[in-house]
């Protein structure tokens, strides 16, 4: 069994980066910062060395179709599969435009990129160009996958509505993450549903570092590099 230590689940948010740091021991500690570096900077500051970090945003860009990947996990949340958009390939994020980026993304993969998808840029590119060099093994999650996972099916009620909100924070209860009602600045520069986000996304991180996560699609697709490309849950 791999040894117990604290790891990392973070989610971008309109402010910056949010995240949420579990253990060690039954510690569930909110940190925040404007950039990713400095969010996993905070929880080390807090926490020590890392086992894992989650991050709810795509890792291993594609050069040129759709990414297997998100294919994988929108097929797993059935109904539920909207709420995870489909990366765009690299070429139409680093588009100058979103018009451009529509023509490039047609070209390559018959479909443009969703508004939604597109105000991730900006996040994507700032995670692509930090992660081959971090510090911790860093593995992209879908918070809404890792829902399904801690209750058995997708929960339906949106993630940002009174119902959504109290039954993703009884989830994570269930499984032992008991997010306080104060969390310092991230509580007070982070919505509500990015915080459980984060919350769903460490629980992740948790299971990945104890080698019980699972990955979508199953197995991983080798990439690049030796890396596996997989959404963790």
């Amino acid at each position: 069994m791999t040894p117990a230590a604290p790891v990392l689940g973070v989610d971008g948010c309109r402010a910056g980066w949010v995240g949420v740091v579990l253990g060690p021991g039954p510690l569930v500690r909110g940190v925040f910062g404007a950039d990713i570096g400095a969010v996993v900077e905070a929880a080390v500051a807090g926490a020590g060395d890392l086992g894992a970090i989650g991050v709810d945003m795509p890792l291993h860009l594609s050069p040129d179709g759709h990414r297997l990947c998100d294919l994988a996990a929108r097929s797993h949340l059935g109904a539920k599969g909207a709420s995870l958009f489909v990366t765009p390939p690299e070429p139409a994020l680093r588009a100058a435009s979103y018009g451009e980026a529509c023509a490039v993304a047609r070209r390559l993969t018959g479909k443009a990129p969703s508004r939604q998808a597109w105000a991730l840029r900006a996040k994507v590119l700032e995670l692509d160009a930090w992660w081959p060099a971090a510090p911790y093994p860093v593995h992209e999650v879908h918070p809404e996958v890792s829902f399904s996972l801690m209750v058995g099916v997708p929960i339906a009620a949106r993630k940002a509505s009174w119902a959504g909100l109290a039954a993703r924070r009884a989830a994570l209860a269930a499984e032992g993450v008991v997010v306080p009602d104060d969390i310092g600045p991230a509580g007070r520069l982070a919505g509500a549903d990015d915080v459980l986000d984060a919350a769903a996304v460490a629980w992740t991180a948790r299971r990945i570092h104890a080698g019980a996560a699972r990955p979508f699609p199953d197995p991983p697709v080798e990439v690049p590099g030796g890396r596996r490309q997989a959404i963790w849950a």
